[in-house]
């Protein structure tokens, strides 16, 4: 596999994976987060160039066999040029979650406008903190562990999310995204549900990620 680490080839590649949307999204978020800084330090690679076959985004410095299952277990692969394929990501290297908000299906709601959705009265866009970390990896269906936690945190400081918080400053409801521009943990307090937050904080992520130049699907 060939390692693309021109911009060049990283911005050719970006416009190919656009122009394939849906069947691109395991990668192309992660493409799209290279180009941006980088901050998941992941790099992604091609069969051969520039014709290539699959794409492969993973971790920076893993240590890839010609055999594709072993690829895969380091990131998300897109097989080319095979529609119908793939149905869903290709491994879970760091327990990611299925894409629950971002990046599924089809798109999600414009950017915001006077007629969108609204934080409740008391209630506002803040952010979450490192010290909310232990609060994430309570609620989080694939949390609850070392390892869990660790790459929540490794999220949290890396890349974009949205908090509402009540008057106090307490989170109320949260929209976390991961190295491949997708929603990872999205949630809402039980008690502070049927208030429509989550819809308020998928309004305020979708909007953000186009600002980014990310598309948006739900």
């Amino acid at each position: 596999m060939k390692i693309l680490t021109c911009p060049a080839q990283l911005q050719r590649l970006e416009g190919i994976l656009r122009k394939s949307l849906p069947l691109a999204l395991p990668v192309f978020g992660a493409v799209l987060n290279i180009q941006r800084g980088n901050p998941g330090h992941f790099e992604v690679l091609v069969d051969k160039w520039p014709e290539f076959g699959a794409v492969l985004a993973r971790p920076s410095g893993e240590v890839a066999s010609g055999d594709m299952e072993n690829c895969r277990r380091g990131g998300d692969t897109v097989p080319w040029h095979v529609p119908g394929v793939l149905r869903a990501p290709v491994g879970a290297p760091r327990c990611r979650a299925p894409h629950p908000c971002l990046h599924v299906g089809t798109p999600l709601s414009p950017p915001l406008t006077p007629a969108s959705p609204r934080p409740s009265p008391g209630v506002h866009v803040g952010s979450l903190s490192p010290s909310h970390v232990d609060l994430l990896n309570d609620t989080w269906p694939y949390g609850g562990n070392a390892r869990s936690r660790r790459y929540l945190a490794e999220i949290l400081g890396r890349f974009p999310h949205v908090c509402l918080q009540d008057s106090g400053g307490q989170p109320v409801a949260w929209v976390l995204t991961d190295h491949f521009g997708t929603g990872t943990h999205s949630y809402t307090l039980p008690e502070q549900r049927r208030r429509g937050h989550m819809q308020v904080a998928l309004t305020v992520a979708a909007q953000r990620a186009h600002a980014r130049g990310f598309p948006t699907f739900g």
